[in-house]
């Protein structure tokens, strides 16, 4: 068609029953299908959809030509701005009532224009809990931890940047209180070992 692209190939799991795994690859395809053409139709940064076959388990999305934000903050050629500017996407997702389910440095890609688009929904959820909205946060927050340590304040910008991005919608939780779970839910995790 012309068109960069990208086909996302979900293979069987030797490890799980194979009516399961069908069961589950079915689900997870569709989900993610819903909310990339959800996430589409409001123009929110991320792949669009061009092409699924639910038999054959794939789907054919636009390609997003750029490098992943782990790259960037890596390198040095990403800080704390654009660790606020994904809070405030983070955020804009939240309030098209859709949870990523899987945030890390590697899901967020970094256009050639230097826009921060958002990639593989295969965890994600529509009309998400709370508790859904403060994992995604936490998911990251592990990410900042792990694989860039080095950058001070991490979570911190990424938190400033969620709540300064708040709109009027009224159909999401505020703002305040996702972070406030995401630290609830750091609580608990934090003396596992």
């Amino acid at each position: 068609m012309g068109k960069p692209a990208v086909l996302k190939a979900r293979r069987p799991r030797g490890y799980r029953h194979p009516d399961l795994d069908r069961r589950l690859t079915r689900q997870r395809l569709s989900a993610e299908a819903r909310v990339l053409g959800k996430l589409q139709s409001i123009g929110f940064p991320s792949p669009s959809i061009i092409d699924i076959d639910q038999s054959q388990a794939w789907i054919l999305m636009s390609r997003i030509e750029g490098a992943p934000l782990y790259d960037h903050l890596k390198s040095g050629s990403a800080g704390i701005e654009s660790l606020q500017h994904l809070g405030a996407l983070v955020r804009r997702l939240h309030e098209a009532e859709v949870s990523h389910g899987d945030l890390t440095t590697h899901n967020v890609v970094i256009s050639i224009d230097g826009l921060p688009y958002l990639i593989d929904f295969g965890l994600s959820r529509q009309s998400p809990e709370l508790e859904h909205l403060g994992l995604d946060l936490q998911v990251l927050n592990e990410c900042l931890t792990a694989s860039h340590s080095s950058i001070v304040g991490g979570i911190e910008a990424v938190s400033e940047g969620y709540i300064a991005e708040e709109s009027d919608t009224k159909n999401t939780w505020p703002a305040a209180q996702v972070v406030e779970r995401f630290q609830k839910i750091t609580s608990r995790v934090r003396y596992h070992g």
